[in-house]
């Protein structure tokens, strides 16, 4: 009798464990919110214990957290009401200046059921910001033909989708008007267009404004005088031995080297021969304006960026200039090693836990890229453990044997 009531227990035991890796299975999920930016701290973003079916004062009995591998903690979990709340005042442009769609990740971890619920937040624009750029002086001779079109700056607004830059207007002298060329990404280009012919004696100068207006609610402007000088006649611009520059250099390239060098030539003489080149000004890239050879000032990292373009510009005596474009791409190198995170941990487990028993978490990342990024797993030693694929970069530690305390 006492024998059959061991094996009857032995089975509801072993019949447990499998309803406790049904459970583990069924763990991994995923949710979604969004909420505004510049949201104050302690701002509701989502009820992760209604989403989940969880009753609040289980949430700090199963040990509920939130943890995210950014240096900032940019939520929280509020235990006496299960709520997803904001732990920082969010800036969309600084997290997400080049993206279109700002997505913050972090995780939940149930630690007493080794439970992971991975959590979206999209991070929604407000119009907080308006278009600027900056002044600019042209310098045109008085021979220029009506229709030619000189580049104005671009206007950039930190925020995106309408709140965005929208549309330009020019206002101020009958000799110009606006034309808006597409870019290759979408974005519009703002063109002087010469619209009636220049006469350096009637007059020397032309101020023009250029406006930039996005499309928020209420909208927001900015503005732009554009000073445009009339100069004598000059027969030729400079012109670039290449209208684009491509150089691709790995992200270890040492500070101080020279990674291309732009020239350009001018068939006049005397004062319209060419000046020294110019370029917007740059934290990580110089041009010499003697050689025309840009270095870098200091060290790349291909994970913060893996391209960069450059605008150039030549300009003679005359006025008269040529832009060209320098593109930079960075590959990657294996720079990184992988990291090991210890999600969660059993701290004792019974001897006859059936094969495949879940006894740690683990988050395995390695912000290389490609191939650099790719990272294997394994256990070293003869234990009775093995690894497996979990979830994403998650990996689990399971029994890989029948367990013997006394062995």
């Amino acid at each position: 009798m006492c024998a059959v009531r061991r094996r009857w227990g032995r089975r509801q035991r072993a019949l447990l464990w499998v309803m406790l890796l049904a459970a583990w299975e069924a763990a991994w999920g995923q949710l979604r919110y969004s909420v505004p930016e510049e949201m104050p701290k302690g701002s509701f973003v989502g009820d992760v214990a209604k989403d989940l079916g969880l009753q609040v004062q289980e949430l700090s009995d199963r040990g509920v957290r939130v943890v995210s591998e950014d240096r900032t903690q940019y939520f929280a979990l509020q235990g006496k009401t299960g709520h997803l709340v904001t732990a920082e005042r969010i800036d969309r442009e600084q997290l997400c200046r080049l993206v279109e769609k700002c997505v913050l990740l972090c995780e939940l971890i149930v630690e007493g059921e080794m439970q992971v619920h991975r959590i979206e937040v999209e991070i929604m624009d407000i119009n907080d910001n308006a278009p600027s750029f900056k002044e600019k002086e042209l310098r045109m001779s008085e021979t220029t033909a009506p229709g030619s079109r000189f580049p104005l700056p671009d206007a950039h607004d930190l925020d995106s989708g309408r709140n965005s830059l929208q549309s330009y207007e020019l206002s101020g002298d009958e000799h110009f008007s606006l034309a808006v060329q597409a870019g290759p990404g979408g974005d519009q280009r703002p063109e002087l267009v010469l619209a009636k012919a220049l006469d350096r004696e009637e007059a020397a100068f032309h101020e023009l404004v250029l406006r930039a207006m996005d499309g928020g609610d209420p909208a927001r402007t900015g503005t732009a005088r554009i000073r445009v000088k009339v100069l004598d006649a000059n027969d030729n611009a400079p012109v670039f031995s290449q209208a684009e520059y491509t150089v691709r250099v790995p992200e270890d390239v040492p500070v101080g080297s020279t990674l291309v060098t732009v020239t350009a030539t001018d068939t006049d003489e005397g004062l319209s021969q060419p000046r020294t080149p110019t370029m917007e000004t740059s934290d990580i890239f110089h041009l010499d304006s003697e050689c025309g050879a840009i270095t870098l000032l200091r060290s790349l990292d291909y994970e913060e960026g893996d391209s960069y373009e450059l605008q150039v510009q030549a300009r003679d005596g005359g006025g008269l200039s040529d832009t060209a474009k320098v593109t930079i791409s960075v590959t990657d190198i294996n720079d990184n090693a992988p990291v090991i995170s210890v999600r969660s941990t059993l701290s004792e487990i019974s001897e006859d836990a059936p094969m495949g028993t879940v006894v740690a978490l683990l988050h395995v990342q390695d912000r290389d890229s490609g191939p650099n990024g790719a990272v294997g797993c394994s256990l070293d030693g003869d234990i009775p453990f093995r690894l497996e694929k979990s979830f994403d970069d998650y990996y689990r530690v399971v029994t890989a044997r029948e367990l013997d305390r006394e062995q």
